[in-house]
């Protein structure tokens, strides 16, 4: 009876250990960037910090930290960039979703592009270009390259909202008499709405969080969140960096949890299709 319960045992303590590595990956530098966030002292051999406090949270919210400066500027940039890519992704998504296009898997496979080619070799080309025409350093110039990553999300996410609407709800309301225009507004895109939000959600955190973009297109004219953790993070003072790296971090949490809300299964099922 013993050896039969060795194996149920070795299986029980394999699939602890897993599971203790797999929440040790995840977990394990958020724990660190707590610790890094309310750390006044903490120099090496310790394995904890000496002094705890609120002394650097002070230090990033003081108007001379930049810091509350660079989140609106973050927010406003983000916010910005939705509504770019939302100005395209709705009749893009629209027409991908209902109209019987040709080469409608070419379409959305080119909106995939910006993330398969590497992004700094693009990023440096764009910022030549927009010196040259002077976006680069503004506000406008760093909208343009975030919507060029929120576009794939936007069109994906739309178009999977829009195909997941029963076609036959809107022929109904066309034979009752309404127009396109007035069958879009009224059953259409409420239908869509709660994929079109996450669609939103999704850009905004991707816009919010972006680095790289920021830096060769809006350095040294915008300042950004992410670019501000950066030069934290390189002159050594990392309880700084934890700080706006946890800023950054709780309104992507909370956005999840909304986006978990609205984007529900059938139209993750028609995602590129």
């Amino acid at each position: 009876m013993s050896e039969a319960h060795t194996p149920r045992w070795s299986s029980r303590l394999a699939s602890a250990v897993l599971l203790g590595l797999v929440a040790f990956v995840i977990f394990g530098p958020l724990l660190n960037l707590f610790l890094w966030a309310f750390a006044e002292q903490w120099y090496f051999p310790h394995k904890l910090p000496q002094q705890f406090g609120f002394t650097f949270w002070a230090r990033v919210f003081q108007p001379r930290g930049n810091a509350i400066a660079s989140l609106a500027t973050s927010i406003w940039i983000a916010l910005l960039t939705v509504v770019t890519s939302l100005a395209v992704a709705i009749p893009a998504g629209y027409a991908l979703a209902r109209l019987r296009l040709r080469w409608r898997g070419l379409i959305l496979l080119a909106f995939l592009l910006p993330q398969a080619v590497p992004n700094i070799p693009v990023y440096v080309n764009i910022a030549r270009i927009f010196y040259e025409i002077g976006l680069n350093g503004t506000i406008l110039g760093v909208v343009l390259v975030h919507a060029a990553h929120g576009l794939v999300l936007a069109v994906w996410i739309a178009s999977a909202a829009f195909a997941s609407i029963d076609a036959s709800l809107e022929e109904a309301s066309r034979n009752l008499g309404a127009s396109p225009w007035t069958c879009f507004r009224t059953v259409t895109l409420p239908l869509a709405l709660p994929g079109l939000i996450a669609s939103a959600i999704f850009v905004f955190l991707e816009s919010l969080d972006e680095f790289t973009g920021t830096y060769f297109v809006g350095v040294p004219d915008v300042t950004t969140l992410p670019l501000l953790m950066f030069n934290a993070s390189m002159g050594g003072n990392y309880q700084i960096a934890s700080i706006t790296a946890l800023l950054l971090l709780l309104p992507s949490i909370a956005f999840m949890l909304v986006v978990e809300r609205f984007l529900k299964a059938d139209v993750l099922a028609m995602v590129g299709r």
